[in-house]
């Protein structure tokens, strides 16, 4: 393991290395895995809560005073929906899992019933990886350019990668290593 393990079990983690398994290729090795860390992602959105609450409160005053009339599904459902998102982009994230092997970069999710395994071949990288504080003890490791930004993984300048991960450098470290040539241990024989 070698501390570069950086998995958690949960509900989706069997689906998720089944995934992976049959992604990677003859002679590849694993050097690194982890998930975005969920709880961090989620509490960055948490302004949406206190949007949210108070807008079903008051929809609900409204809603008993009869001022609203026909419109009140409407208001109801966007509080509903400010509340509910952060805990969706939480369940998202447990459906992700981040992976670094010997060759490539890969995103691996079973997000919402879809499969996708999202490879980036080590030498199509940014030559320089760049690390952004997230907060709370994360960090968005930024490895390519020029990317859609209707992806989850990209920001909104077109910068994909890992997004929300615990030890970026670490992360940061392994892919240069291996880009390099480096021989480093697998974390896994089989995921």
């Amino acid at each position: 393991m070698h501390g570069m393990d950086e998995n958690r079990a949960n509900p989706f983690s069997g689906r998720l290395h089944r995934l992976l398994r049959d992604a990677l290729s003859d002679n590849e090795r694993v050097l690194w895995r982890a998930h975005p860390d969920a709880l961090s992602h989620m509490l960055m959105f948490r302004f949406m809560w206190w949007i949210g609450v108070p807008w079903i409160v008051l929809t609900l005053i409204a809603i008993s005073r009869q001022w609203l009339g026909e419109f009140s599904m409407f208001f109801l459902l966007a509080g509903a929906i400010l509340v509910a998102a952060p805990f969706m982009m939480y369940l998202h994230n447990l459906q992700t899992l981040f992976v670094i092997t010997n060759r490539r970069a890969l995103i691996v999710r079973c997000a919402w019933g879809r499969n996708s395994v999202t490879p980036t071949l080590l030498h199509d990288m940014d030559s320089e990886i760049e690390i952004l504080d997230a907060g709370r003890g994360t960090a968005h490791l930024n490895f390519a350019s020029g990317r859609s930004t209707r992806s989850p993984d990209t920001d909104f300048t077109g910068r994909y990668g890992f997004r929300s991960i615990r030890r970026a450098a670490q992360a940061r470290a392994i892919i240069e290593a291996a880009r390099r040539g480096v021989a480093m241990p697998a974390t896994t024989k089989s995921p």
